[in-house]
């Protein structure tokens, strides 16, 4: 898979550690990561959760990347608004055994984080542990293991459903506010990594034309 990390502004300082631990537990896995920043609190581009569930859903519907980490203080605001735009499902993952059954049971192509919320002596440990566990087997294999064809069943059923009460993205993007959806895409890193991954031409070419506005 090819995993994207993406900060929001509160936690944006984390950025680094958040992303050498990921980069080391899924790279074991034969997995690659790529960090959409934010890298610093400092930085001119910022990020607010809610722009990053518009990033996740931009960067999973193109097929850009297959699985995206994020988060926020607490990590629920990461993950509503993650769940809120079409082509995402989003787990709130605080620890291994989360990530596990998250993986396993839900099978997701999204995370959220809290990177502030009870994290605090040891808080790298955890993350360590917590990106081995999500990446230590294929994801959708079942919990218990006797479960795996109904709970297959279950994720077909929520993913047909999300495909009537989600939008397609490309009209969303049409229709939402262009200095909003403009704020979250302007910045080096995702013109770099984005326009180079996406397997979406029309929202590719959407994309760019508003950059280039």
């Amino acid at each position: 898979m090819k995993i994207a990390l993406i900060n929001e502004n509160s936690q944006a300082d984390k950025n680094s550690m958040i992303y050498n631990s990921l980069k080391t537990e899924a790279e074991k896995a034969g997995h690659t990561v790529v960090n959409y920043g934010m890298f610093s609190t400092d930085d001119p581009h910022q990020l607010t959760y809610v722009q990053n569930g518009l990033l996740a859903s931009i960067l999973l519907t193109t097929k850009a990347v297959d699985f995206v980490v994020t988060g926020c203080g607490t990590g629920q605001g990461a993950m509503l608004a993650c769940n809120s735009f079409p082509n995402v499902v989003c787990g709130h993952i605080t620890n291994p055994n989360d990530a596990y059954l998250f993986g396993q049971v839900n099978d997701g192509n999204c995370i959220a984080m809290p990177f502030a919320q009870n994290f605090g002596w040891g808080s790298e440990i955890n993350l360590n542990y917590t990106f081995e566990k999500l990446f230590s087997e294929d994801f959708g294999g079942g919990y218990p293991k006797n479960r795996a064809i109904p709970e297959k069943r279950n994720k077909t059923v929520l993913d047909e459903l999300k495909k009537v009460t989600h939008q397609p993205l490309i009209k969303i993007l049409k229709e939402m506010d262009q200095n909003l959806l403009k704020s979250a895409i302007n910045y080096p890193e995702f013109k770099e990594y984005f326009f180079k991954d996406s397997k979406s031409e029309e929202i590719s070419a959407y994309l760019y034309d508003l950059l280039n506005k």
